[in-house]
């Protein structure tokens, strides 16, 4: 598996990736309705951003998009977002596009890395999180509506990106 900066040749497989993370409405709080051009414009991250998938040959395993949480005066601090094709969870893709974004932020002199919003029924994703070196520093109850769990709390998490990882 290689992770590689995205290029517009990718979009095709990213956004099938993406609808069908979207449609599921169980980890990301997007609209389940979401159009291409409403996932072009929120997962095609502009610098200081950048957004990268995995691959394996020609084929898109997963994707991220890393940059700055806040402007200004929380630019400091990173975020990220992953998303992997259903047929690949469970194999290493968003371990791997997490070390790739932390090493990223790193490389790019961030204090820190946040996550504004994990879903706390995605205990996968919080258990590769906390793997990684993140806390959850907050969470919010019954903000995310989980279409089988009904409400659940988003986690805030952060990881501290000033000692070595």
């Amino acid at each position: 598996m290689l992770i590689r900066q995205f290029t517009e040749s990718d979009w095709p497989q990213v956004w099938e990736i993406v609808r069908s993370v979207v449609r599921a409405a169980d980890t990301f709080t997007y609209d389940p309705a979401m159009t291409e051009r409403d996932a072009r414009a929120i997962w095609l991250e502009a610098p200081p951003g950048e957004t990268v998938v995995a691959v394996d040959g020609d084929e898109v395993l997963g994707t991220a998009k890393v940059g700055p949480n806040r402007a200004g005066p929380g630019a400091h601090v990173a975020t990220a977002s992953f998303m992997v094709a259903p047929l690949s969870r469970g194999q290493g893709v968003g371990t791997a596009l997490c070390r790739f974004a932390l090493e990223w932020a790193r490389q790019h002199a961030y204090a820190g890395m946040q996550f504004n919003a994990v879903a706390e029924s995605n205990r996968g994703a919080v258990a590769v999180y906390e793997r990684l070196g993140f806390t959850i520093v907050g969470t919010v109850p019954g903000a995310f509506a989980h279409p089988v769990q009904g409400r659940v709390g988003l986690h805030i998490m952060y990881a501290d990106l000033r000692t070595p990882g």
